[in-house]
């Protein structure tokens, strides 16, 4: 996740297409674009999350998915899993922490954008190719 300070990334918001986070997004035409930037007018406000998932599960988006607005540190890791390649951080958040927080965790129990099967079920897949390469 490439992560950037707000005021140092207009360039790379004003290159996006800027969703709002009340847009319904299975009806963009997105034949043209390369990177979305969701909006989070407020850190609680999750309806970005969504819009990501949707993007990259169900419309099979593939370019930058950026997240801008009142983005906090500890959002980075559930919007890496839900399929943001870019943060464009609060200003007075810190790129160091952030690193930091991506850092912390490298597995997750559940499936997510990037690895959908659940943990389990890796775990089981790999013992199976291990047991099937010995026999």
């Amino acid at each position: 996740m490439q992560l950037f300070l707000s005021n140092s990334a207009q360039d790379t918001l004003a290159a996006s297409l800027q969703v709002a986070n009340d847009t319904e997004v299975s009806a963009l035409d997105l034949s043209q674009v390369s990177a979305i930037a969701l909006h989070f007018p407020k850190f609680t406000d999750g309806r970005a999350y969504s819009q990501a998932h949707h993007l990259r599960v169900r419309a099979g988006f593939g370019g930058a998915l950026i997240a801008w607005g009142d983005v906090l540190v500890d959002q980075l890791p559930q919007m890496r899993r839900l399929g943001f390649s870019h943060a464009l951080l609060r200003d007075d958040q810190s790129l160091d922490v952030a690193r930091s927080v991506l850092a912390q965790f490298t597995a997750f129990y559940q499936g997510d954008v990037h690895e959908p099967d659940p943990i389990f079920i890796r775990e089981q897949s790999a013992v199976a190719a291990v047991v099937g390469d010995t026999a």
